[in-house]
């Protein structure tokens, strides 16, 4: 019959007794499979991570201005990556740093939730920041 139509027969379900087959144009199943894969491709989010730097003695102005940009970008959808960055004999500062950070969490507790705490490796406090669902 496949002949006949000048069609591709196409096993469905090999493993099904007797095994399920249907007569179709394969080329255009494959480019329909293709084009169906694509669209869900297209609906899955990319995850934005933004990063601000901070020093262990940070200005306020400089702290507002950076906060006004933390802000942003979680507005935007961007996961935020806030960490201090220590230099030479600045680590003695550390508590500054965490400090800083968890005021920054604070700040932005109505755009953003915490998702990982202030954590020190090596030279630099690094602390995640997630958007809030938006209602």
């Amino acid at each position: 019959m496949s002949i006949e139509f000048e069609l591709d027969l196409v096993e469905i379900s090999p493993n099904a007794n007797p095994p399920v087959c249907k007569i179709m144009d394969y080329k255009k199943f494959l480019y329909e499979e293709k084009k169906r894969e694509k669209a869900l491709k297209a609906k899955t989010t990319k995850v934005i991570i933004k990063e601000i730097r901070f020093g262990p003695q940070t200005d306020d102005h400089d702290y507002q201005f950076k906060k006004k940009h933390a802000e942003k970008f979680l507005r935007d959808g961007a996961k935020l990556k806030a960490f201090v960055f220590f230099k030479g004999r600045s680590i003695i500062f550390k508590e500054q740093g965490q400090i800083l950070l968890l005021r920054l969490a604070q700040d932005l507790e109505e755009v953003g939730k915490v998702e990982q705490m202030p954590i020190l490796q090596g030279k630099r406090m690094t602390m995640f920041l997630a958007p809030k669902k938006k209602k």
